[in-house]
Formats: C-alpha cells, structure tokens, sequence
C-alpha cells in the first residue's frame, strides 16, 4: 500500500533538490521552497509571509522616520532571522543526499543532482550567515543604546 501524496500533489510529481534549494536562497523568507515541495496546503509555508512582510515594514518605518523609531528596532530582527531561517533550509535542502532525496520527496525515484544544489548551499551559507551576524549587531547595538538613554534618564 503507497503512502497517500499530501493534499494538492500528484503522486508521481518529481521534485528537483537544485529549484527547492534556489528557491528557498531568492525567496525562501516567503515560503517559496515551502510551498514547492509541499504545495499551497503547507500551514508552515503561510508561516513565512507575515514576520517578513513585518521585517520588511520595520525596515520602511526606519527609512522613514529614522533611527529613534523604537517600533523598528522591534521588526527590522524578524526580516533578518526569516532571511537567515531560510538560508538555513536551502543548506539543509542542498547538502541533502540524492538518496534521503529520492525517498522523502521522489517517490524512490533517484536522480543525480550535479552541482546546482550545492553552489545554491554554498550561497546560502554566506547570504545566510552575514544576515544573522548582522541581525545580532543590530539588535545588540540597539538594545546597548536603550540602556544608555535609560541610564541618562534615570540619572537626570
């Protein structure tokens, strides 16, 4: 007896590991490679838009209205941890073998992946690293600034 293809798949839909890791390098903070592999029915796949889109807002709100604008300091960290988040799957998804490959989206169908999935990981992991690296300075240095107008505060 098969294994029953989950909603809004074919059953015998080939999933290529090079479009899945791309796509989740370009657009996977949007649940692209989410919605590639699992269809338009992935729960966690919806998860993806809404802090980006909100990262993304923080980052207008600060374009906008500046640095001091506390409400950004809150949602520009969302857009870097879902921008490093899916870099971190695009590696999981490249780095993946062609056999777990085969098994887990393939059917048993192994086919050899060459190169692409591998220079996609390989992007990941310098998108995704300077993104979560920057993500941490810029939380720190915000949270650091905080707690030096507070102290000037309470010592006034």
């Amino acid at each position: 007896m098969s294994a029953a293809a989950p909603s809004g798949v074919a059953p015998t839909e080939i999933k290529s590991k090079t479009v899945a890791t791309w796509l989740s390098f370009t657009l996977g903070s949007l649940g692209a490679h989410r919605f590639y592999l699992h269809g338009l029915g992935d729960r966690l796949g919806w998860l993806h838009p809404i802090p980006t889109l909100l990262g993304l807002y923080g980052v207008h709100r600060m374009d906008t209205l500046g640095q001091d604008d506390v409400t950004a300091w809150w949602l520009i960290p969302l857009l870097g941890l879902m921008l490093a988040q899916s870099m971190l799957a695009g590696i999981v998804i490249g780095l993946t073998s062609d056999e777990h490959w085969a098994e887990r989206h393939n059917h048993g169908q192994v086919r050899k992946t060459g190169w692409g999935p591998v220079i996609g990981a390989i992007a990941c992991l310098m998108v995704g690293g300077a993104c979560l690296m920057a993500t941490i300075a810029f939380s720190a240095q915000r949270y650091f600034e905080s707690q030096v107008e507070a102290a000037r505060e309470i010592s006034q």
